[in-house]
């Protein structure tokens, strides 16, 4: 029976038992420089790793009832915002963000399917960063799993680990780290709601502040769809502030606030793990639980 229909009432010896529904079945294919996922069948997302690409960044983000996606590729006034990516300006006088691949590049060298279907997709790249001229300042290593726990979540559990190839200076910069550019129509400047884990909502609140998670959610046509950043306790700066936009951008980012003003410094050798959950939901927060699947995510459970 179909996963929609979310549980099977079966008739036993008199009795009616509630059984869970099967668990969605999730597939993944490389071609080319993308890997496709689907979910029963139907095209959720692809991982980009192209070579005339800044970084590689999932796009795009389909939600589960309208099939259109939750994120936004490039537009003329923010050409360096990529959907769901990971990257960073101002590494040692590197830009791996904002457009321009003579500036930096963030490359993927390594991206593998690891596991494919069953109820788990299971992709990991290796990546340098690299610009001409200049010695690669950090390599990192990914791992995304993607999950679809019901008919209207899907996860991509993300952990990026950062190795640095010699002292890296981070200067003060907004365009760091983990990120996710939202649909124009989901926008808060389109009529959607942003809000954190403290329930302060919107640019004008959310900014700044620290919080272990931030949800976008908005109308599209009758529905109602969103996207989740949550931030794992484990991660250096926990939790993070957010740098935030109601035009439908969010970031946990340290970098735009380091702790002596300037800049932040990452000593030759380090090794930074950063794991985040995205949630691609139906509804809007309260509707899609996202403080509930935040215990669940910290608690080690689904």
């Amino acid at each position: 029976m179909k996963r929609l229909i979310g549980k099977i009432l079966i008739m036993l010896t008199g009795c009616f038992l509630i059984m869970p529904a099967s668990a969605a079945k999730l597939t993944a294919e490389r071609r080319g420089s993308k890997i496709n996922v689907s979910i029963d069948g139907k095209f959720f997302t692809s991982y980009v790793f192209s070579e005339d690409e800044k970084y590689p960044f999932f796009y795009p983000v389909n939600g589960p009832l309208t099939g259109g996606s939750v994120t936004s590729m490039r537009n003329a006034v923010y050409p360096h915002h990529t959907s769901l990516f990971f990257g960073c300006d101002m590494v040692n006088g590197g830009n791996y963000w904002q457009e321009g691949l003579e500036r930096g590049r963030i490359i993927s060298v390594n991206a593998r399917i690891e596991k494919e279907g069953g109820d788990t997709v299971l992709i990991t790249d290796e990546c340098i960063w690299s610009r001409p001229g200049a010695v690669s300042p950090v390599k990192d290593t990914r791992k995304y799993i993607i999950t679809a726990p019901s008919a209207g979540k899907t996860f991509i559990d993300v952990e990026i680990t950062m190795h640095t190839l010699m002292d890296v200076r981070i200067k003060k910069i907004n365009h760091s780290l983990f990120s996710a550019r939202l649909a124009a129509d989901i926008s808060v400047t389109n009529g959607g709601t942003m809000i954190n884990a403290e329930g302060d909502m919107n640019e004008k609140d959310t900014f700044g502040k620290r919080s272990p998670w931030i949800d976008f959610s908005g109308s599209r046509g009758n529905n109602v769809e969103g996207l989740a950043i949550l931030q794992h306790p484990s991660n250096p700066w926990f939790p993070a502030p957010w740098f935030t936009r109601d035009y439908g951008f969010i970031s946990p980012t340290p970098m735009y606030w380091p702790e002596n003003g300037e800049e932040t410094f990452l000593k030759d050798g380090s090794k930074l793990v950063l794991k985040y959950r995205v949630i691609v939901h139906s509804g809007d927060h309260k509707q899609a639980d996202i403080a509930g699947e935040y215990k669940k995510y910290i608690s080690g459970t689904l």
